[in-house]
C-alpha cells in the first residue's frame, strides 16, 4: 500500500510510515487520516512487520489537522468517510508491535497525538511541541486523552491552556521524548532502536505490550494475572524454546513468530 500523502515501505521487518505533505507541513488532512489509518492497519496485520517507525518528510513532523481543508470542506463526504482523529490513535493502541515515532521537526496537534501514540519517540535537537488548539478557538483530542496519561495533569492543562510551544530539550526533561539528538541523527537512532527490537523475539515483545497496554486499566490484582497468563501463554510457543535452545548452545536465535 501506498499513497502520495503517507510512503509506506517494509525494510528488513520494519515498516516506515512518512508523512509526506512537507510543503504544508505534513499537516494531517482527510486523505493523510485514511492513508495513515491503512498503513496502522497493514502494520498491525502483516506477519512480516515487526516494527513500526513514523517519521514526517521535511521540516516537520506534522503541524496536526489542516486547518485550511478543514475550514473548506466540512460537508465534503471524504471528510465525513475518513477515519477521525481519535480513531488514529485508538487504533496505534492495539497494535502490540512496537512503534517508534522520529520525530524530525516541528510537532504539534495531532502531530503530537501520533507521536504520543508511538511507544518510544526519538527527536530532532531542532523539534518543537505544542497544543495550540485553544488559540485557534477549537479543542484537543490528543491533549486531554493522551498528553494528560504521560505527563502529571498540571502540566498538561499549562500546555493546552496557553497553547505555547516547548523545545526539544524541555521535551525531554518532561519525559515526553526518549532521546534528543542532532537532526540528521533522528532517523539512524531511530533504525538503531528499530533493529535492536526486531532482533529480539516479536511474540515476546507483543505480550509485554499488551499486558502493558491492557493491564493499565485493570487494578493490581488484574493486572498482575495478566501478565502472568500472556508470559504462559509465550512459554508455550517455539520461540520459547529456541530461545532457551540458542542460549544454551551460544548462537543467535531464529525467531519465526509462532
Amino acid at each position: 500500500m501506498a499513497g502520495k500523502e503517507v510512503l509506506y515501505e517494509i525494510r528488513e521487518g520494519i515498516a516506515y510510515i512518512t508523512l509526506n505533505r512537507p510543503e504544508k507541513l505534513n499537516a494531517i488532512d482527510p486523505e493523510m487520516r485514511q492513508l495513515l489509518w491503512d498503513a496502522f492497519q497493514e502494520v498491525k496485520n502483516n506477519p512480516e512487520v515487526r516494527c513500526a517507525l513514523v517519521t514526517g518528510n521535511g521540516r516537520a513532523f506534522s503541524t496536526g489537522h489542516d486547518l485550511v481543508a478543514m475550514a473548506n470542506a466540512r460537508a465534503d463526504t471524504q471528510v465525513n468517510q475518513a477515519p477521525s482523529t481519535g480513531d488514529l490513535y485508538v487504533v496505534q493502541s492495539t497494535i502490540w508491535k512496537p512503534i517508534i515515532a522520529a520525530i524530525n521537526g516541528i510537532c504539534l496537534a495531532q502531530g503530537c497525538g501520533i507521536a504520543l501514540g508511538s511507544d518510544i519517540r526519538v527527536a530532532s535537537s531542532e523539534a518543537q511541541f505544542g497544543w495550540p488548539q485553544a488559540k485557534r478557538g477549537i479543542s484537543s483530542v490528543s491533549g486531554p486523552a493522551l498528553l494528560s496519561q504521560v505527563v502529571p495533569r498540571n502540566i498538561a492543562f499549562e500546555f493546552l491552556f496557553t497553547g505555547d510551544f516547548v523545545d526539544a530539550q524541555k521535551a525531554l526533561e518532561l519525559m515526553l521524548v526518549n532521546y534528543v539528538v542532532p537532526p540528521e541523527e533522528v532517523l539512524p537512532k531511530a533504525e538503531e532502536l528499530a533493529r535492536k527490537i526486531t532482533a529480539n523475539a516479536p511474540l515476546s515483545i507483543a505480550a509485554i505490550k499488551e499486558a502493558a497496554i491492557k493491564g493499565s486499566e485493570m487494578g493490581l490484582e488484574d493486572r498482575v494475572a495478566f501478565a502472568q497468563k500472556k508470559r504462559n501463554e509465550v512459554l508455550q510457543s517455539e520461540d520459547a524454546k529456541e530461545g532457551v535452545a540458542a542460549f544454551a548452545e551460544k548462537r543467535a536465535p531464529v525467531w519465526k513468530g509462532r
